[in-house]
């Protein structure tokens, strides 16, 4: 088995494996300014996406130009969620060199998906006895239908971690599965990270929203779209707080609540959803809302673009204000911006921000103790560190525990 790094290797984005030029393991994009796809275009005879977030399948439908026709094997939500991404691209960058796929691209995504459940194998490019693989996907506790993916050619059996968390959420429960493997492609992006309780961090952050409210101030909560948003209102509902909720995530809530099976407590879900007021933006609503002393949960949860942009220029100027980050600011993000230097780009301008500004680890990804915790179980495998900041330096710690460790370059081939 030859396996050949795309993206995602010593870096957070793109993710893409290619394996023996055949099986394609994720296919996303880096958000970045343009948006920056894979090494190049592969022509795999099968495509297994592990999640669907934009970084592991927002690229997909690309494979489906021309005469190609790739099956694309997934989960349900994740199935959806691909398409929910894909729409939003075109939305953004369509007809430009920013997006390399069409609507009809995603269209096709129909005539090729085939989806899976949890624990199930199916065969891919013909199965073992055909010269393919035997494929099963387990719950990787990252999102709703986030999955590690096992590939089994008959000689070696190969890991793909995805994107990972070893703990429980209110909304997906952590990942326990440890099936055996030869070599484990595993996810490092909070490797340098411990963290904080979650349960302490949904405290400070239900007293902050209560304590602004209290205040006469409002809260604008930047949220991911997939995950983060549900959390939030999960999290909110638990607490006795109502939000609005606004953006992309009032969709996929809708969409998530359709895949019971894939929710730790789905009734918890529809509770929140009911607790929650959806945000249309019609009429001047978004402005009415920002005056409304309430708690605003809202797209997009790097401030780089969606509703938020409405609220900000309305809340910034006030330090009854709040503005709580919920999820990781990549370096070069208007997040970033505003969480280290207290300031943000609105309307081309840039303007201080008085509003409080507070940072809450929500992470949906295994920390250092999750990721070695996980990969205790793999001793005697191969470890390949992908999918991080510090690639290098993890692998190297790996090693200093005994561990066959490397972290593969951008474009590196590996022999398996």
């Amino acid at each position: 088995m030859e396996v050949e790094f795309l993206g995602g290797a010593r870096e957070v984005g793109r993710s893409a494996v290619l394996v023996d030029d055949a099986l394609l393991l994720d296919y996303g994009l880096l958000t970045a300014d343009p948006p920056q796809y894979p090494l190049r275009d592969p022509e795999p005879d099968a495509v297994v996406v592990s999640h669907g977030h934009l970084d592991h399948v927002g690229a997909v439908p690309a494979l489906l130009k021309g005469d190609r026709r790739p099956a694309v094997h997934w989960t349900p939500p994740t199935a959806e969620l691909a398409r929910t991404l894909a729409r939003d691209t075109l939305k953004l960058h369509g007809n430009s060199p920013r997006c390399p796929f069409s609507e009809e691209h995603v269209a096709r995504l129909g005539e090729v998906e085939e989806r899976h459940a949890y624990a199930e194998p199916f065969a891919v490019a013909g199965g073992v006895d055909g010269g393919g693989y035997e494929v099963t996907l387990f719950n990787a506790g990252h999102i709703p239908g986030s999955a590690h993916v096992l590939v089994d050619d008959g000689d070696t059996r190969l890991l793909y971690t995805g994107d990972f968390h070893t703990d429980d959420q209110r909304l997906v429960s952590g990942t326990i599965a440890r099936p055996d493997a030869d070599v484990v492609i595993c996810e490092s992006t909070y490797a340098d990270v411990t963290h904080e309780d979650r349960r302490a961090v949904e405290d400070r952050w239900a007293e902050r929203v209560r304590t602004t409210i209290w205040e006469g101030g409002t809260v604008v909560a930047p949220a991911f779209a997939i995950g983060r948003t549900q959390e939030l209102m999960l999290v909110a509902e638990a607490n006795d707080l109502t939000p609005y909720v606004d953006g992309m995530g009032v969709g996929v809530t809708r969409l998530l609540r359709r895949h019971p099976e894939f929710l730790r407590d789905p009734e918890a879900l529809r509770r929140a959803k009911g607790a929650a007021r959806f945000v249309t933006g019609r009429d001047g609503q978004r402005e009415r809302i920002a005056r409304d002393n309430a708690l605003i949960v809202t797209t997009s949860g790097m401030l780089a673009g969606g509703p938020v942009h409405s609220y900000l220029p309305e809340i910034r100027g006030s330090p009854t204000n709040a503005v709580t980050l919920t999820g990781y600011q990549v370096e070069g993000t208007p997040g970033r911006e505003l969480q280290e230097h207290g300031r943000l780009a609105i309307n081309g301008t840039v303007r201080p921000v008085s509003a409080r500004v507070a940072s809450f680890d929500f992470s949906a990804h295994a920390d250092r103790g999750g990721l070695e915790a996980f990969l205790d179980a793999y001793r005697g495998a191969r470890v390949l560190v992908t999918h991080g900041d510090r690639c290098e330096a993890f692998a190297a710690d790996l090693r200093a525990d005994g561990f066959a460790a490397s972290a593969p370059e951008l474009g590196e081939m590996a022999v398996l």
